[in-house]
């Protein structure tokens, strides 16, 4: 069962906020609440508050453990953007963009799948066995002086 929580126009520009969303996707909400807790960014305050509201609702509206319930995606959109002027030198102005955020999370109770590990057939060890062939070709290829090779040949015969 997945559960909602949204926050949207927190005045904080997506991109510092990104940094706390990445701190806590895929972790349990045990984790990510002492995570955030004690992270000395200001964004980590609404973050956690939003996601002490999923809990909520998913407890409150589901009937779901706490413990049992992980972080299953965190996203950081852009928001409005405020535009406000600066005085410039020779009676300029320049802009100062104020941005905004919009942060969606989505907490889960069904077990979180881990990365694929690399099986029969996949590419990545299809890739490594051609590595190794060529290594191994490679080494094959480097020519001894005829005397080692002679003497080689005596030893094995």
């Amino acid at each position: 069962m997945d559960v909602k929580a949204s926050l949207r126009h927190l005045h904080m520009a997506p991109r510092k906020v990104r940094l706390l969303a990445d701190l806590v996707r895929g972790l349990g909400v045990a984790e990510a609440e002492v995570r955030l807790k004690f992270n000395g960014k200001a964004a980590a305050r609404p973050v956690l508050k939003l996601l002490n509201s999923a809990v909520a609702n998913a407890e409150h509206n589901f009937k779901l453990q706490k413990e049992d319930l992980f972080v299953k995606t965190i996203t950081v959109d852009g928001g409005p953007v405020m535009k406000r002027m600066v005085p410039r030198a020779m009676g300029r102005g320049m802009t100062i963009r104020k941005r905004m955020s919009h942060i969606n999370l989505i907490l889960s109770d069904e077990k979180p799948v881990g990365k694929k590990s690399k099986g029969k057939g996949s590419k990545a060890e299809a890739k490594d066995q051609k590595s190794e062939v060529k290594v191994a070709a490679k080494a094959k290829a480097v020519r001894k002086p005829k005397a080692v090779a002679k003497s080689e040949a005596a030893n094995n015969a």
